[in-house]
Formats: structure tokens, sequence, C-alpha cells
């Protein structure tokens, strides 16, 4: 009987059972937070995971549990990736593509939030540089080593519901600069990436997903102040007495990387594919401001997922 998880499950129970020997995975991300335990429990079920992170230093220091807790074949490799770089993605996905050994799963896990405005190094608007074009050219340059049958899985955010992608302006050099107006046009870009991912690959047997990891305390909330945080907890939960769902409450790391693994590994491909999944589910259509879950309409579209890689293209100067 296939098993039913949700908000509350963890990582381990649902690979419970999984045997991941023999599978190949990279996870971006790895010096904290969600992309450790998304490492560790691939590892801890014998998949061999190359763990990506700009800091390999505080990265090595991070994952000792994956290293420790690997069984049956399973281990993890380090590599250096700086999505705020094109040159450091394009070395690393490069490398990747000389090594030759393929993939059965991806996990673009790594990125920033609500951070003040900035640029990467090669001028992008940080987040939108980070989260969705450091990915975009990183994934695409390695795409030939995805094997078939295997999946990209983007982490998106319910952030996505904050704001649409701006074709006409992603660096803000005309619109009004906001910390999470920008999370929330990286988040909606990185859903749109893996639908139109999924389109040019699925008849390959190569899907691709987005997920919401659900509400996690991490480094990834650095620049958030309390007095943002509760201001953050205060209008969902708002949100959540007006629609009749519960109060809003944090999940636990493991809690948080179980929809990434629940998508990655054992949700049937044609179930997932090419849309947005949380709490270990497919998101329901929904456009209320009033609502906690689901997706926003644009962040599916395909159409607008075709333009965005062609406007990704234009952006980092590479077809793909």
């Amino acid at each position: 009987m296939t098993k039913t998880f949700g908000a509350t499950s963890t990582t381990d129970e649902v690979l419970e059972g999984v045997d991941l020997s023999g599978k190949r995975i990279l996870v971006t991300g790895v010096s904290a937070g969600l992309g450790v335990e998304t490492a560790r429990v691939l590892a801890a079920h014998g998949a061999s995971v190359v763990g990506a992170a700009r800091d390999l230093g505080k990265a090595k220091g991070a994952t000792e549990a994956v290293r420790a807790q690997a069984t049956n074949g399973g281990g993890l490799e380090l590599v250096e990736l700086d999505l705020a770089s094109l040159a450091s993605v394009r070395a690393c996905a490069d490398a990747l593509v000389a090594d030759s050994r393929p993939f059965d799963l991806v996990i673009a896990n790594a990125g920033v939030m609500a951070c003040p405005k900035g640029q990467t190094a090669d001028g992008f608007e940080t987040q939108f540089g980070t989260n969705h074009l450091g990915h975009f050219v990183f994934v695409n340059r390695i795409a030939s080593l995805f094997k078939p049958g295997s999946r990209l899985v983007n982490l998106s955010s319910a952030g996505h519901r904050f704001s649409d992608v701006d074709l006409e302006d992603p660096n803000f050099e005309h619109t009004p600069y906001t910390e999470f107006g920008a999370y929330g046009r990286s988040k909606t870009a990185n859903i749109l990436f893996a639908v139109e991912f999924d389109r040019r690959h699925k008849a390959d047997g190569v899907r691709a997903t987005a997920v919401h990891p659900g509400g996690i305390q991490t480094e990834l909330g650095r620049y958030m102040t309390p007095q943002v945080l509760k201001q953050l907890t205060d209008s969902m939960n708002a949100a959540s007495s007006a629609s009749g769902a519960p109060a809003f409450a944090w999940k636990s790391i493991p809690q948080g990387a179980a929809t990434s693994v629940w998508s990655g590994v054992v949700a049937p491909a044609d179930l997932v594919g090419g849309l947005y999944c949380e709490d270990c589910h497919v998101a329901e259509p929904a456009e209320g401001a009033d609502v906690r879950g689901g997706v926003r309409g644009y962040a599916l579209d395909a159409d607008h997922a075709k333009a965005l890689w062609a406007k990704s293209e234009a952006m980092v100067s590479e077809r793909f």
C-alpha cells in the first residue's frame, strides 16, 4: 500500500525502506540547513552524494554527519560552486561534465532570501541572479549527465506568491526594490524553470519539479530581523484565520527537507513532473490573498515559462 505523507513527515519517514545504493545525486547548498539534511538522509540510504557549496571549508565541517551516517556504499563528495558567479558556475559544471559520471537526481537547494539590494559578480540582482540564473546555467550545463529516469528538483517557496517575475525589469533598474518582492520573483522563476525544463526533457525520460519546503528557521533567514519575522508570521496567521486553516507552525529541518526527497525519489515522476509540491503532495492552484498554501497560476504557465527561459538565455549570453 502506498504510504501517505504530509506537513510533519520527516526525511527518515519518507525514505523508510528505500535503498538508494548505486544512485548518484547532486545537492547544491550543503553548507547548512536543508542541504545538509538532504545530503545526510540520501547518503544514509546508500546514495553517492555530490554536495555543492560556495565555502568548502564550511561545508566540510557542516557535513560531518553526512559522512558518518553514510551506509551501503553511500558517501559524500564536495565541489565548489558559487551561484552568484557565472565563472564559478561554469567551472563547476564543466568539471562535472568532464568527469562524465551521470546523475539520477539533482536537487537545486541553495539560495538566498530577503537580502538587501545588491548584485552578483555578473551584475544581476542578487536574489534573481543567485536563486534562478545561477541554477539555470548550472543545471543546463550538466543536462547531458541526467540519466533517463532522473529528475531535477528546484527548491522554490510559498514566497513565490509575493510576486511574479518581471521580464521587463529583472534587475530592479526601474522598479522599487523590496526584499520580499525580489525573493518572490526568484522563487517564481524557480518554478517556471522546472516547468520548461520538464517540457524539454520529459521525452528523454527526465522530469523536473519544484517544491516548497515549508517555513523553517535556518541560515536562509539571516537577513530577517525579529520584527520582520514577527510581521511575517502574524500575516500568515491572519490569512490562516481568515481561511479557517490551522495557525502557522515552523517545521523542523528534517520535516522541511522531506518534500525534496519525496518529490525526487518517492513520488511517481508523472505525478510531480512540471508541477509544484508542498508538504509531500502536489499543490493545488490558489489565487486568493488570504491563503497560505497552493500555487499561483502564473508560476505554472507554460508560455510564461518559455518566455523566462528565453530572457534568462539572453541575460547570461548562452543558449541551451
